[in-house]
């Protein structure tokens, strides 16, 4: 009898990561580094590469998106798996590069999804709801 699929050895779709780290310390950036492998060994992705931006005033076209973009394109890509919107930068660069990323037909996959309105600050402090994803990070990253 043949075994199952899930005991075969097989590739998930391929996925690049991407980090933005300025000013941060080796052990934070071990630490994201193994969130984004995590994410990708529990939802069947292959990483094949970490991208990661260092430079805070670099604009959406550093070198390390750069980079990033020449990779999509090559046969085969899925897509991009980062910690938070954040890593992609500041909000009008994370949004360019959002739009960059679709472009190039690939998808932009988050560890931590983005707060939504009613998650936002109580009376008692943040409220923060789950779905039925494990969290990976829990810090603001």
């Amino acid at each position: 009898m043949e075994p199952l699929t899930e005991h075969r050895p097989v590739s998930g779709p391929v996925v690049y990561g991407f980090l933005r780290l300025v000013r941060v310390s080796p052990a934070r950036q071990d630490a994201l580094v193994a969130s984004l492998a995590e994410y990708c060994r529990s939802h069947e992705l292959q990483l094949s590469g970490v991208f990661t931006d260092r430079d805070a005033s670099a604009g959406p076209a550093s070198a390390a998106f750069t980079g990033l973009l020449d990779v999509l394109a090559l046969p085969d890509v899925y897509g991009v798996v980062a910690p938070a919107m954040s890593h992609l930068g500041p909000k009008a660069i994370a949004a360019e590069r959002g739009r960059r990323i679709e472009a190039a037909g690939s998808r932009l996959l988050l560890v931590r999804k983005p707060r939504t309105a009613h998650d936002s600050v109580s009376r008692s402090g943040p409220v923060r709801r789950h779905s039925g994803t494990t969290r990976v990070l829990d810090a603001e990253s």
